[in-house]
């Protein structure tokens, strides 16, 4: 079953965030743990970690501001 790559909510106040930058590509394996892309809010920016290793479906496109809860990914 797929693991779902959703924007998280880093704050109480948070309502979208911005993929600065996928650090995997399309396709990669990757580890649980590994950063799988930059997310910039108003007031900072996160390295989001892959919560499952597998196989990266990338959806989200860099630069493109996301309500919080928005599917950008998927790890099959």
């Amino acid at each position: 079953m797929a693991e779902e790559l959703r924007i998280p909510q880093l704050g109480v106040t948070m309502t979208e965030g911005i993929i600065g930058e996928w650090l995997a590509d399309d396709g990669a394996a990757v580890e649980a743990g590994q950063p799988l892309y930059v997310l910039a809010t108003d007031k900072t920016e996160t390295e989001i970690e892959a919560p499952a290793a597998g196989t990266l479906e990338i959806l989200g496109v860099p630069e493109e501001t996301y309500p919080v809860g928005t599917l950008v990914g998927r790890i099959e």
